[in-house]
């Protein structure tokens, strides 16, 4: 099979007719448009294990990748090491150039990210951004697990997008219309294995030094880049769609 060769207008298209879909359906959508050039970027959060569980039951699956930072708790690996257990598909693992790392560490120290908004961008870039997008070169779509109810960062988000800053491919986000409590019950019912950091209060969970647990009832994304404000705690892998975030 060929994939369909992605487009603004298809991804308009393919929006308007999942606008309202569950989560299935779709990922079936994005599966019979774009397979066998279709990726799921695989965080191994909450999110991410329950689409892990929906894609295992599809007889086509996506391409699925890791991205390792360098920086990932304990937990991250033991989840990731869990996942690949239970269900026994390929799981790619991309991490930073060390060329990278090691000129950042060497000019600004291990703790650069905490200094300014710019100095954490430019670590999420390395670790995070650039690796990404190796991991996309080639695809036509990728799915992410994030949530239109995670913060004011992801306000507006929609099924599928358009992601110009990845070279031009559509964006899935089948948990669009997910609450935190479906997630859960997702997880609890088909006994999804997951990380045990959010059973320590960690809805959010990215590197170590910028991750934290959150009070209960607490934003979500209030765990992540702590230190700053709101609207700018995004690493660069999901530009904001509501506007109110700087570009």
């Amino acid at each position: 099979m060929i994939a369909t060769t992605p487009s603004p207008a298809l991804v308009e298209d393919l929006d308007r007719r999942c606008r309202d879909a569950d989560a299935g359906a779709i990922l079936d959508a994005a599966l019979a448009a774009f397979h066998p050039e279709l990726a799921f970027a695989c965080s191994l959060g909450l999110e991410d294990v329950v689409l892990l569980d929906l894609v295992w039951r599809r007889r086509a699956r996506p391409r699925i990748f890791v991205l390792d930072t360098g920086r990932l708790n304990q937990e991250t690996h033991d989840t990731l090491a869990a996942v690949r257990d239970r269900y026994g598909m390929p799981i790619e693992v991309y991490f930073p150039r060390a060329e990278s790392v090691q000129a950042l560490l060497a000019a600004k120290g291990p703790h650069s990210f905490y200094r300014s908004l710019e100095d954490r961008k430019e670590c999420c870039r390395i670790r995070k951004v650039e690796p990404l997008r190796r991991a996309l070169a080639g695809a036509a779509a990728w799915i992410t697990g994030i949530r239109a109810d995670q913060g004011v960062t992801r306000e507006g988000l929609r099924p599928f997008e358009w992601d110009a800053a990845n070279g031009g491919l559509a964006k899935v986000n089948p948990l669009v219309h997910w609450t935190l409590e479906r997630v859960w019950a997702y997880v609890r019912e088909h006994q999804v294995p997951y990380n045990p950091l959010h059973d320590l209060g960690y809805p959010s969970i990215g590197c170590a030094p910028c991750t934290r647990a959150v009070a209960p009832g607490g934003d979500p994304r209030s765990g992540r880049w702590w230190w700053e404000r709101p609207e700018h705690r995004e690493c660069g892998l999901h530009p904001p769609v509501s506007g109110k975030a700087e570009p």
